[in-house]
């Protein structure tokens, strides 16, 4: 009764704003738990920013030109410091090393140039203390000459592991079939021993292991079980869809050999994952990743469906591959059609499954020389317009070393420069026989080759980028100078720090993890305009892909938002999104009202 009596007494207009303040203080309580609850309830995976090391040229500890495990561990607070929630190695196993890695000659052994198993286990311990964590690459779709199970496989035709990997006999005095590998030349080489040839989706130093044998399968369970029980908490499965080969037929073949065409998967390859899920990946909080390159939409979403129970995210290759021809060639590219590209790496996965969205890794050329402008004028923008791009998409984000610092591709100016195995197949198939002219190949390779993302990390400006104290296995890129990490740590309007920025914003803004994503101008071919919306948060990014000023107006009338985080100083407070100035490589997010 004292309360009614005391209201009464209060004018009507006052009532009405205490009213209205607390809606709006419920209302963005329940927008706020809403979201909080989002963020509580998503795995570790989904609102992870992954960190993919190239371990060969991260950090050397020991002089001798390569990175190491421990050169990895000496860095994790520089990791930190960034704000990544976990690292990917590439492959960290016992290898002749004739592929970077990719053929590897022992599964449960570090190779030695980048340590050993105690080296390893440290950099987990210390991972773990950050609160950080580890993923691996799983090679399993082949192995090096120099394994065991293939030094016995090619003894005799009655061997014990003779099934561990495809052997069949020629035809006509010649292989069994035609097929092409992926690094150039038959993907079918003879063995004297028994002259029967065996099976190699990529170089003939790395024999195809058979999918098919379930004995290859429980061996490959037990290597990959050995690094989970030392504490890896992510597995990234090389060349899923090749497990299961259409050597057999040239017709189905030569879909699958094409660079640019969608190769077929054998269904048995969705049948051997469920049954590796089965048996390895259930009971474990895991990440599990497949690269699916040039894989169809549909075979994508079956690879990530959780409810087929086969892996949780999968590398979505549509964006990354924009401006390329083939594996060497580059080609001319559009604004709508990389719009179009991150659209389908959105869409792909379906309502169910989820994708990792990366512009660059150790396979492509540098985000900014590929998509952005690299020159000294624009570097700096355009790196930072890219990682906001990118820190801004549905899907868990993979950053690539030396991306946070605006590292460039390397100024190759001869063959002899390049280090890339694959690249020197091709060269030996298409320069050597006349087939393509010498410089228009070169041209393209400087574009496009997998070394570019390859060449040493530049932490700082002493001899050879702080990388090693001795002669790094590839050369540093000679702008070391200028680009390098110790330059831009303290510096707080650096790429670094605008790295930092944004990932501390997208773990604070469950929309930008999950929010839907609405391109909202797709058919612009100068500007970038997209929406993340969740409940009722909504976030606008607008980028300005080009080197020079463009007049933007939004197609459906946005009018009102504060800004967020810009990659240049504002130069206006005008909250008004109706029309924009936006000067070259500007980049902004904005929280809608």
């Amino acid at each position: 009764m004292a309360r009614g009596f005391l209201m009464s007494k209060v004018p009507k207009s006052l009532l009405l704003f205490f009213n209205l303040l607390i809606y709006c203080f419920g209302l963005q309580f329940a927008v706020a738990s809403e979201l909080d609850a989002t963020s509580q309830s998503l795995p570790w995976w989904k609102t992870a920013v992954f960190y993919e090391i190239y371990i060969k040229s991260f950090k050397d500890t020991t002089g001798d030109g390569v990175g190491d495990i421990n050169g990895i561990t000496e860095k994790l607070d520089y990791l930190q410091n960034l704000g990544v929630d976990a690292i990917l190695l590439t492959p960290h196993y016992d290898s002749p090393g004739k592929d970077s890695g990719y053929d590897v000659s022992d599964y449960r052994r570090v190779m030695k140039e980048y340590g050993n198993n105690h080296d390893f286990d440290v950099l987990v311990s210390e991972l773990k203390k950050r609160n950080m964590r580890i993923m691996i690459d799983v090679v399993v779709n082949h192995t090096s000459e120099e394994h065991p199970w293939f030094i016995e496989s090619i003894k005799s035709k009655d061997n014990p592991y003779r099934d561990f990997y495809i052997w069949r006999d020629g035809v006509n005095g010649g292989p069994p079939t035609d097929n092409n590998s992926s690094f150039g030349g038959s993907s079918w080489e003879e063995s004297k021993q028994t002259s029967q040839y065996y099976y190699h989706t990529f170089a003939s130093s790395q024999p195809d292991l058979n999918w098919d044998n379930p004995r290859v399968r429980d061996a490959v369970y037990e290597d990959i079980r050995f690094w989970l029980d030392k504490g890896v908490s992510g597995l990234r499965f090389d060349a899923v869809a090749d497990f299961v080969k259409p050597y057999d037929s040239k017709a189905q073949f030569e879909k699958f050999k094409s660079d640019t065409v969608e190769k077929v998967v054998d269904p048995k390859v969705h049948s051997y994952i469920k049954d590796m899920h089965e048996n390895l990946f259930a009971g474990r909080d895991l990440a599990t990743i497949a690269e699916v390159w040039r894989t169809p939409p549909e075979e994508i979403q079956l690879f990530t469906n959780p409810s087929n129970k086969e892996f949780n995210l999968a590398f979505i290759f549509d964006a990354i591959f924009i401006g390329r021809r083939s594996v060497w060639e580059a080609k001319e590219w559009s604004i709508p059609e990389f719009k179009r590209a991150i659209s389908n790496v959105d869409r792909i996965t379906g309502s169910n499954g989820w994708g990792a969205f990366f512009l660059s890794n150790h396979d492509n050329a540098r985000v900014v020389s590929h998509f952005g402008n690299d020159s000294a004028e624009w570097r700096d923008s355009s790196s930072k317009a890219l990682a906001l791009l990118s820190l801004t998409q549905r899907g868990t984000p993979f950053i690539y070393q030396g991306d946070e610092i605006g590292m460039t591709n390397y100024p190759f100016k001869d063959i002899n420069d390049f280090d890339d195995i694959q690249l020197k197949g091709y060269w030996r198939d298409l320069v050597e026989t006349g087939t393509i002219d010498r410089e228009y190949f070169l041209n393209n390779a400087r574009q496009t080759n997998r070394d570019n993302g390859r060449t040493p990390f530049q932490w700082d400006s002493s001899t050879s980028g702080g990388f090693t104290t001795g002669t790094p296995w590839i050369s540093v890129n000679p702008n070391y100078i200028s680009i390098n990490a110790s330059s831009q740590v303290n510096e707080p309007k650096s790429v670094f720090n605008f790295y930092r920025k944004l990932i501390k914003l997208r773990k604070s803004n469950p929309a930008l993890v999950v929010g839907e994503y609405r391109d909202l101008d797709p058919s612009h071919d100068q500007v970038f305009a997209y929406t993340r919306t969740l409940g009722t948060e909504s976030f606008l990014i607008v980028i300005n892909m080009t080197d020079y000023q463009v007049k933007y107006s939004l197609p459906n009338k946005l009018n009102r938002g504060k800004l967020i985080l810009q990659n240049l100083p504002d130069q206006s407070s005008n909250s008004s999104l109706e029309f924009m100035d936006l000067r070259p490589w500007q980049a902004s997010i904005y929280k809608l009202d």
